[in-house]
């Protein structure tokens, strides 16, 4: 790995692009942001990484380690801005795609809408050839056939290849790959024994249908963004950033794509495991509140919580990947009053263009952030640390008109309600994360961060009995301080459906040696030296007769009598109960290969000096105007304290403190603030 000094994190969302940024000659995490350009993020990330360097003085030839977050795979699949693509599968099995589950989402629906399918009728081909659940061949595959299929595949750029049982035995599908590249080369192709080797059918097939439907798109990006860099005179080493919170190299990127669908966010899920260390609060639900979207993750017991599977707009993704939840709401999420006299926010965005009214970049929709300026809570001259004037006069006449006056209200009740309604909706989302899981948010502690969660983070605790909240250094760039500190990680997996049992303990042994294999196959084409690998393990569990797993860590040291143990332990915290009597089964096992970056090490910033409380502003707070006081972060020592109602202000974030809430410095730069406690 490289040793130039310089390590920049980034993380790039859909109003600003966040960086990090970490020298070892001068070792204290810097932090920038810079608008997103939608029509090429690229475009952003350079302008972002020239700004930094100007501003924190190094040279482009300084910077060794290039780690990026990037919405790029997501926005292609919401937008539906994805390649031309075909699926063959077993002949048969042609319409698995667009059969999918029989669950309904609105029960009660009488139309209900018919669940997204990526690749019509018309472009998904059945080829002859059957294996068996255990892999063995029932029928051979039928090579002959495949000319027809070649000569049907007219403008198509990528296929997805998804044959029956092929986690079990992929031959079939590698050898149908190679026939397939030698008569047509041009072809992107994704076999769903690389992308998902997992039971069920459906989700595996949308997995790699996914999968290969992104492979241009996130090709063509990362062809542009080396073109840039090579421009701009500069090659540093360039990772990815993944849905599990680990970073791949390019070619991992490169040819599976859908790993990269949960990239940016994974990073503030990063920090928060990382916070919860450094803090000393092993259970905090982690909220990041950008621009555009509320992404709400837990902590418990110290560890991040993961799922292997997800979905983005009802498409089902069968990866490994960070659990969060994430809704509409965010900084420029829109309000609007509907045609019966109801005040909606989101899920709409004003996104970076036009943006806020507020940005003066031709915004006619008031939003949150125009919201919290009519009330006061942010300063027009000190947004991002003065680098953007807001004009107060706009958002105050937008919300009038388009709030105010349809409700009967003035500019700043109506604000209140946006603010009302937003804190109500971000509440929900934090509430069903730690319900669903038997969790009682009164014994978590609130960490927020992303450009726009300090102003609301008070009364989403108070709205959930939360007592405790932490506003984190840096926090409007924290997701990219997490990828600051990400290491490479591949996740591999093989599907064996075993009864929990000593019996069973030779095929897990075998299982397990070849995901060990594996592994460390893997990090070897890294080129991570031994001393810096890792290797864990875990397992999809469940009674034998229930139609969903749980995915169980497997600590080194621990027998497969433990493992059952921790299978029923989390069963019963899931679900309020456990059949310790019943028979358990393994249905599929799994490693995760951590190659350690090195990092140099960090120390926190010295305080800057002056005043912390800098002024007092007028704001409308508990219905009324009041002389606020204003105080600067960068100028905080261990010895202040705030009492609510107050603003604290930083370069990037605004923090609202609410009436009842004192809040001081603790560890790692972080400032707590508690219910209830007296200054």
């Amino acid at each position: 790995m490289t040793q130039r000094p310089v390590r920049i994190a980034i993380d790039i969302g859909g109003t600003f692009t966040d960086l990090m940024l970490l020298d070892a000659r001068d070792p204290v995490p810097r932090a920038w942001k810079t608008p997103t350009t939608p029509e090429d993020p690229s475009i952003g990330l350079l302008r972002g990484i020239g700004e930094a360097a100007e501003r924190f003085g190094f040279a482009l030839s300084d910077i060794g380690l290039l780690l990026h977050g990037t919405t790029i795979a997501t926005n292609a699949v919401l937008e539906r801005k994805l390649a031309y693509g075909a699926l063959i599968t077993t002949a048969g099995f042609s319409d698995v795609l667009e059969i999918g589950r029989h669950a309904r989402r609105d029960i009660y629906g009488l139309s209900p809408a018919a669940f997204p399918t990526l690749i019509p009728r018309d472009r998904r081909f059945g080829i002859r050839e059957r294996l068996r659940a255990d892999g063995s061949v029932e029928l051979p595959l039928n090579e002959a056939g495949l000319p027809a299929i070649l000569a049907a595949l007219d403008g198509v750029e990528a296929v997805a290849i998804c044959l029956l049982h092929a986690y079990a035995n992929p031959a079939h599908e590698r050898r149908l790959a190679a026939l397939i590249a030698r008569m047509r080369p041009d072809l992107a192709l994704s076999l769903s024994c690389d992308v998902s080797p997992e039971m069920r059918e459906y989700e595996r097939t949308s997995t790699t249908v996914l999968n290969a439907l992104l492979v241009p798109v996130v090709k063509s990006y990362l062809d542009r963004l080396a073109a840039r860099l090579a421009e701009a005179g500069f090659t540093p080493s360039v990772f990815m950033v993944q849905s599990n919170g680990g970073v791949c190299s390019l070619a991992v990127a490169a040819a599976q794509p859908a790993r990269l669908l949960l990239s940016g966010p994974s990073g503030g899920a990063l920090a928060a495991g990382r916070l919860a260390g450094l803090l000393d609060r092993p259970d905090m639900v982690a909220v990041d509140m950008g621009g555009t979207s509320y992404d709400v993750s837990v902590v418990q017991g110290g560890r991040v919580g993961m799922v292997t599977q997800g979905e983005i707009d009802r498409l089902p993704v069968r990866l490994p990947m960070v659990e969060m939840r994430s809704i509409g709401a965010g900084g420029g999420s829109i309000a609007s009053v509907d045609a019966g006299g109801r005040l909606t926010v989101g899920p709409r965005s004003a996104g970076s263009r036009p943006g806020p009214v507020a940005y003066g970049r031709g915004g006619t929709e008031p939003t949150v952030t125009d919201a919290n300026l009519v009330l006061g809570r942010l300063d027009p001259e000190f947004f991002l640390g003065g680098a953007m004037a807001l004009d107060m006069a706009a958002a105050r006449a937008a919300m009038t008109d388009r709030v105010g006056a349809p409700l009967g209200l003035g500019a700043e009740q109506a604000a209140a309600g946006v603010l009302a309604v937003v804190n109500a909706t971000l509440a929900a989302a934090v509430r069903l994360s730690l319900f669903e899981k038997g969790l009682d948010p009164r014994a978590f502690t609130l960490l927020t961060f992303g450009g726009a969660g300090g102003l609301h983070a008070i009364e989403v605790a108070e709205e959930m009995g939360i007592t405790e909240v932490v506003f984190p250094a840096e926090p409007g760039t924290l997701s990219a301080f997490g990828i600051l500190y990400s290491d490479l990680m591949q996740d591999f997996s093989r599907a064996r459906l075993l009864p929990a049992i000593p019996a069973s303990e030779p095929a897990i042994e075998e299982a397990l040696a070849g995901l060990r294999a594996q592994a460390d196959a893997a990090l070897a084409a890294d080129r991570i030296p031994p001393e810096d690998r890792g290797i864990t393990f875990a397992a999809d569990m469940r009674y034998r007769g229930q139609a969903f797993e749980l995915l169980i860590p497997w600590p080194e040291g621990t027998d497969l009598a433990g493992l059952v143990e921790g299978f029923h332990t989390m069963h019963r915290q899931r679900f309020s109960y456990a059949n310790e009597g019943d028979a358990v089964d393994i249905v599929t096992l799994r490693a995760t290969a951590t190659g350690r970056l090195q990092k140099p090490e960090e120390r926190a910033a010295a305080p800057a000096g002056g005043t912390p409380q800098k002024a007092t502003r007028r704001c409308f707070t508990a219905g009324a105007w009041a002389d606020v006081p204003v105080w600067q972060r960068d100028a905080l020592t261990a010895a202040d304290t705030i009492t609510g109602p107050a603003i604290l202000e930083e370069a990037f974030s605004t923090h609202w403190i609410g009436p009842g809430w004192t809040a001081r410095t603790g560890p790692a730069g972080a400032l707590i603030a508690r219910k209830g406690e007296s200054a």
